[in-house]
């Protein structure tokens, strides 16, 4: 049993501290509790943000979730500038310094941008959302630079509010993310809505006359009035330097979530034991088991199981939605469970070991149900 602590920070108020606070109570941890978070507004969805917000006409309470329950301080609008890992102590941007028996660290990852111009968009935050949403009310034509899942759905969204859109994808969009049966699957019902894509990474961005130009690595120029890029994320590890806990951008933790005895580190910015080796696994699910383990961990130290993690990823664009619990992507073609190739369906693809991957795609399968078809791959 671990030694009891009294005064907890969890630096970071996305949806892993949010969990991380939440799993402490509910872990019988009732002493002083302080939540920092580096925008002005509680946590929300950060899935939604690529999603429905970014249309105009359509509620913008679609990211917000349910009042927090944790009873913690909130310390909102401000940001962990450094930490002392020997004296336990969180100095915040504004002077003030936060002493701790246990620390979650939960900064998550900031948007990777491809050039310094203003005319650069990205999408991470409520912000970043709000911003883009009324730039698109005006249906300017739009270049996407980034062929994943972020990317193609931020492009089903400019599509849908009316804008000629251009992706820019280095290879096959989604094929490096879903596997090729996967992703030709999107990327026919992208063109059919009448995307266009460009195949060839992007070379350089410059300014444009009425916007950008992206010069593509053959290049070829694409011209638009605005740009948006979704090139992958930058874990927030900066304020980790000198601590001895953030080597080559993440923080490596064990099976509980702990980089340290009484340090726990969750969400984006986490490198965690998986099947495949020591990973960080940027998604929505991934964040909330890491922090439950993580909480617990704290509180009831090596009586606190480990993390058995199964991804769950889902997306919707261009008038599909899927759902996926197993890793991806996924090779070869699937097996059927449900439905008709070329169609809506429950496909399952199977690993070697006797693991699995299981995929709704236009087709309503609960969760639980989902998890149980991919391990019962073979």
């Amino acid at each position: 049993m671990s030694a009891p602590i009294g005064r907890v920070v969890v630096v970071g108020n996305g949806i892993a501290g949010l969990t991380a606070a939440h799993q402490l109570r509910e872990c019988g941890f009732d002493g002083e509790l302080t939540v920092v978070g580096d925008e002005p507004y509680p946590a929300y969805s950060r899935p939604a943000l690529s999603k429905a917000l970014l249309l105009d006409g359509v509620d913008r309470s679609a990211h917000e979730l349910a009042p927090a329950t944790h009873g913690a301080v909130e310390l909102l609008g401000v940001r962990a500038r450094g930490l002392d890992a020997e004296r336990r102590l969180v100095t915040l941007d504004d002077g003030v310094v936060l002493p701790y028996d246990g620390l979650v660290i939960a900064t998550g990852a900031r948007a990777r941008r491809l050039s310094g111009l203003p005319e650069e968009h990205t999408l991470r935050g409520l912000d970043d959302a709000l911003a883009l949403r009324e730039r698109l009310a005006g249906r300017p034509s739009v270049v996407v630079a980034g062929g994943g899942p972020l990317g193609m759905e931020i492009a089903s969204a400019c599509l849908a509010a009316g804008c000629a859109v251009t992706l820019v994808s280095q290879g096959v969009p989604l094929a490096g993310h879903l596997g090729p049966y996967l992703a030709e699957v999107f990327v026919k019902a992208a063109l059919d809505r009448g995307l266009t894509i460009a195949e060839t990474g992007a070379g350089r961005i410059e300014r444009g006359a009425g916007g950008v130009r992206v010069v593509l690595e053959d290049g070829a120029v694409v011209e638009a009035e605005l740009l948006v890029s979704a090139a992958g994320d930058v874990p927030n590890t900066e304020w980790l330097a000198g601590a001895g806990l953030a080597a080559g951008g993440v923080v490596r933790v064990d099976g509980r979530g702990l980089a340290r005895p009484g340090v726990a580190a969750v969400g984006d910015l986490a490198a965690f034991p998986t099947p495949y080796g020591l990973r960080r696994v940027p998604l929505w699910n991934s964040a909330i088991e890491q922090a439950k383990v993580a909480a617990a961990a704290l509180v009831r130290g090596d009586e606190a199981p480990p993390l058995r993690f199964q991804p769950y990823f889902w997306t919707e664009q261009f008038g599909l939605s899927l759902k996926a619990a197993g890793y991806l992507p996924v090779r070869g073609e699937p097996e059927y469970v449900e439905g008709e190739p070329g169609g809506p369906g429950l496909m399952r693809w199977s690993r070697e070991g006797g693991s699995g991957t299981a995929v709704a795609l236009n087709h309503r399968v609960p969760i639980p149900r989902l998890r149980r078809v991919s391990r019962a791959a073979a």
